[in-house]
Order: structure tokens, then sequence, then C-alpha cells
């Protein structure tokens, strides 16, 4: 992606769950000394159907997703962006712009908004795009849980549980937060 420097990219949404994968790559980014990719996509054929605003004209689109994109980056690392953070807006299906960063990347990173593996719930497309399709190692942030559903690993178990929003630190293709 940028010579010999490591690259993680981190798909990001503005929802609960890609708010938490972005600071896991974040923190991974800053502890690999690599570029980190921040990437929203936005695709003007598509509005979700709980989404506000479906009537908006593809400009209008565009400015929403460009504000939401730099909500979760204050909120995420205040005013400033630290240096060796790269932000795009990228037009397109989420699934396929995604799979296209991974070509140049050492990690891609998502967040998940179901409960997690185990929990029976299936998970979204872009997700189960990126898993099968991506060119480079995946790590889905399953987003966090109201706290009456939280629960150690069973490796953890008896043990007090992760503090809310913490995640944590496993060399594992997920991660729970």
């Amino acid at each position: 992606m940028n010579g010999n420097k490591l690259a993680i990219v981190v798909g990001v949404s503005g929802s609960e769950a890609s708010a938490a994968a972005l600071r896991w790559a974040a923190d991974e980014a800053r502890r690999r000394h690599a570029t980190l990719r921040v990437v929203r996509s936005w695709d003007a054929e598509f509005t979700a159907p709980y989404a506000a605003g479906g009537d908006l004209s593809r400009g209008q689109q565009r400015e929403a997703a460009c504000a939401e994109l730099w909500a979760q980056m204050v909120t995420a690392f205040g005013p400033a962006c630290p240096a060796g953070v790269v932000i795009e807006l990228a037009e397109g299906v989420a699934e396929r712009t995604l799979v296209d960063r991974s070509a140049g990347a050492d990690l891609l990173v998502l967040g998940s908004a179901s409960a997690g593996p185990g929990t029976g719930r299936s998970i979204g497309p872009v997700v189960r795009a990126c898993l099968s399709r991506a060119r480079c190692p995946v790590v889905v942030v399953w987003g966090p849980l109201p706290t009456a559903q939280r629960r150690p690993p069973s490796s953890q178990r008896g043990q007090a549980a992760w503090p809310a929003g913490a995640a944590p630190r496993r060399e594992l293709a997920t991660v729970t937060g």
C-alpha cells in the first residue's frame, strides 16, 4: 500500500460496531507503527430502508456520508487527525470497496453489529463478503453488547468481565468488544 510500511484498512459506517472497529484498528496501527486507512463507503443507488433521508439527492447523500465520517473521526481522535491516518470517502458498494482496498493492505478491520460467534445471529453482508473475498487477513470487532449480555471468554469465566468497550488483545480473526 505504501512501500514497506504496514497498512491497516478499517471500514466505518457510523455504527457503534464500526466505532469499536476504528478504536481497535487505531490501537493496532499505533502498536505496529502502521498506516491506518479509514474508509467510509457510500452508494447513491442504495439507501437502507431504516436510514433517515431516503429522499436525498446524490450530492446530499455524499455530504451526509462525509459528515458521518467526520463525526466518527472526531469521536475517535478528537479535532486533530493523528499522523499516519488516511481518511477516504469512497463511492460504491461497501463490500466491493473494502475488498478492493484489502488488496494493498496488511489487515482489514470491520465492525459487526451481531452479538458475535456462537450466538446464532447472522453476520451482515459486508462482513460476509469481506471474509470470503478479502486479499488480506480480516479482523471482525464485534460491537459492544448491552451490559446484561456481556460475557468474558470461556477461559476467563468466573473472573471479572472486560470493561465496557474494551477489546481483548488476541491475534485471532475476531475480537469481542
